[in-house]
């Protein structure tokens, strides 16, 4: 088990969530970062933990896990957790990974949290992206697959807004539905630099710094004290 999942358990039954939690303290390479017993509160701890699977009963008073389902599917990987076999259809209908009947026993979590580890290598490596010799890449603007060409020169910096990015240039703001953390591993390194955990910039870009801000497009960035030694350590190859 190659790859570290993390994991939120939401069920209105406080037994269920016991028994999952402790399955998944005996799997290796699995964690489980919050549990709640109400929908409404799992999409908050989803916004907040971003985890790789969430384990949702379907039963569930306010909203139920398949109304929940339809609202975060495309975030994380989803494992319904039920006693009523006759919502399975529905469920696999909604892009769940697995669906799993109450009492739950181990070998079928296991076999569930394997098929979400699969997924996620699959994933992974159908969006590894192929060396970039060019000087532009492409973004998704909206979903009806519509993507804009940008040079990387033309980028200033880089934000992070919520799910979002939004890059911005000197004649425009481009919104994707993004990670920064994407950003970060995929932009030519000698380029760009990290300076906030919501700021990438570029640094020939770059009009003025100090010890707590960095000057573009004639505004002020912060500069995270995480990221100020590799920062300065850049500025300084190019200092007189």
């Amino acid at each position: 088990m190659s790859e570290h999942l993390t994991c939120i358990i939401v069920d209105d039954e406080p037994p269920a969530i016991r028994l999952l939690q402790k399955y998944a303290e005996q799997m290796p390479g699995l964690e489980c970062v919050a549990t709640t017993t109400k929908a409404i509160e799992a999409l908050q701890l989803i916004e907040q933990h971003q985890p790789d699977i969430v384990f949702l009963d379907i039963q569930m008073p306010d909203l139920t896990g398949l109304q929940l389902s339809a609202i975060i599917k495309d975030k994380v990987k989803i494992i319904f957790t039920t006693a009523y076999p006759q919502f399975a259809v529905e469920g696999f209908e909604l892009n769940a990974v697995d669906y799993l009947l109450k009492p739950v026993a181990f070998n079928r979590f296991i076999t569930a949290v394997e098929k979400c580890r699969k997924v996620a290598e699959a994933v992974q490596v159908n969006t590894q992206p192929e060396t970039n010799t060019e000087d532009y890449f492409f973004v998704k603007t909206d979903g009806k697959n519509r993507y804009k060409r940008i040079a990387f020169n033309d980028v200033y910096y880089i934000e992070s807004i919520r799910n979002y990015v939004v890059i911005h240039t000197k004649d425009e703001q481009v919104i994707t539905y993004n990670t920064l953390k994407n950003f970060e591993e995929n932009l030519p390194e000698p380029l760009f630099i990290k300076i906030h955990k919501s700021y990438i910039i570029a640094l020939s870009k770059i009009e003025k710094t100090d010890s707590n801000e960095v000057w573009l497009l004639n505004k002020s960035l912060p500069l995270g004290d995480t990221y100020k030694t590799e920062f300065f350590k850049k500025i300084n190859k190019f200092s007189f």
